[in-house]
């Protein structure tokens, strides 16, 4: 019985690593297969976690089943869209200075430090590649 607690527990790195180098590179939105994915790993490392008595993995993964639990009734319910969207606008947060406008004068730095001569365009995603 102890090999199935070690393959629960792995099993539930697996879907929350893989759940989330997925979403990290963009092949996966953070909807319903994301939150799914760390729901049921949640659960895995709680059993495993419950039968080494590894009590802070076990209340962490709790946490984490418990907000995964809540993401995903607030997307059945239609509170929450089922897939994030990457045009969702920005939320500034009561108290927490808006840093937005430093973000132009750090990359015009930056420009200027490393010579990179866009300074002046304001970010430096806005330079024209030459098409090969």
């Amino acid at each position: 019985m102890d090999v199935l607690w070690e393959i629960a527990g792995w099993f539930g790195a697996v879907l929350i690593l893989a759940a989330y180098l997925a979403v990290s590179m963009g092949w996966l939105k953070t909807g319903r297969r994301f939150q799914a994915a760390n729901l049921v790993g949640a659960c895995a490392f709680i059993v495993n976690g419950s039968v080494h008595g590894a009590w802070p993995s076990v209340v962490t993964n709790i946490a984490w089943f418990l907000i995964s639990l809540i993401a995903l009734l607030r997307m059945k319910s239609g509170k929450v869209p089922a897939e994030a969207t990457e045009e969702a606008p920005q939320v500034q947060f009561p108290g927490v200075p808006d840093t937005t406008g430093q973000l132009a004068v750090v990359e015009a730095i930056s420009s200027a430090v490393h010579g990179d001569g866009d300074a002046h365009h304001g970010t430096a995603n806005s330079r024209v590649l030459p098409q090969a």
